[in-house]
C-alpha cells in the first residue's frame, strides 16, 4: 500500500520562531502517524525544522531540492531529490503531496498553496497571517482549511480521509 505524503510548506527565509516551533512539532505528529513528510528539503526555516522533528520522531523524511547544492540539503532528510529546477520544484512538491501544511507564510509559500489549490489539493493553514488567510480562502473556500496548532492539522488531515 502507498504510503500517505504529507507536504509541509513553509518559509525558509526570515521564519518566525512560532513557524519552526510548529513545524517541528508537525513533523513529529506526521513521523508519529506513519506518514511520510515532504519538504523544500533544504537546511533553513520550515522545511528543516519539520524535517528534524519528523526525524526525532522515526519518520522518513523527503526533500525535493531546488538545484543541486547538496551541500545545502537539510541532515534530517532521508531521501533529497536533487531538481536544479529552482522554483519550478514547487510544482513537484505539491504534486507529490496527499495534502499540503502551509506553515507560516513566505512568497515561496504563497506560490506552492496557489499551486496545490490551482491542481485540487487540500491546503491547511497554519498561520497567523490573516491576509493570506482571507486571500486563499476566497480563492478556493472548499479547498482551504484554516487551523491554530499542529494538532488541529493532523486531526483536520484524518477527518479529510487522507491518511493510511
Amino acid at each position: 500500500m502507498r504510503k500517505t505524503i504529507i507536504g509541509v510548506m513553509g518559509p525558509g527565509n526570515h521564519p518566525t520562531e512560532i513557524d519552526l516551533h510548529r513545524a517541528y512539532q508537525l513533523g513529529q505528529l506526521i513521523a508519529q502517524e506513519g506518514w511520510v513528510l515532504l519538504t523544500g528539503g533544504r537546511k533553513v526555516g520550515v522545511m528543516d525544522a519539520a524535517s528534524k522533528g519528523a526525524q526525532a520522531a522515526g519518520g522518513l523524511t523527503v526533500g525535493i531540492l531546488p538545484d543541486d547544492n547538496t551541500s545545502d540539503i537539510s541532515e534530517a532528510v532521508d531521501i533529497a531529490i536533487i531538481t536544479n529546477m529552482d522554483n519550478a520544484r514547487n510544482n513537484i512538491n505539491v504534486l507529490s503531496s496527499d495534502v499540503v501544511i502551509a506553515c507560516g507564510m513566505g512568497t515561496g509559500t504563497a506560490s506552492e498553496v496557489a499551486l496545490a489549490l490551482k491542481n485540487g489539493k487540500q491546503v491547511v493553514l497554519l498561520t497567523g497571517d490573516q491576509d493570506s488567510q482571507r486571500f486563499f480562502t476566497n480563492l478556493s473556500p472548499e479547498q482551504v482549511f484554516l487551523v491554530n496548532s499542529p494538532e488541529a492539522a493532523i486531526k483536520l488531515v484524518k477527518e479529510l480521509g487522507i491518511g493510511n
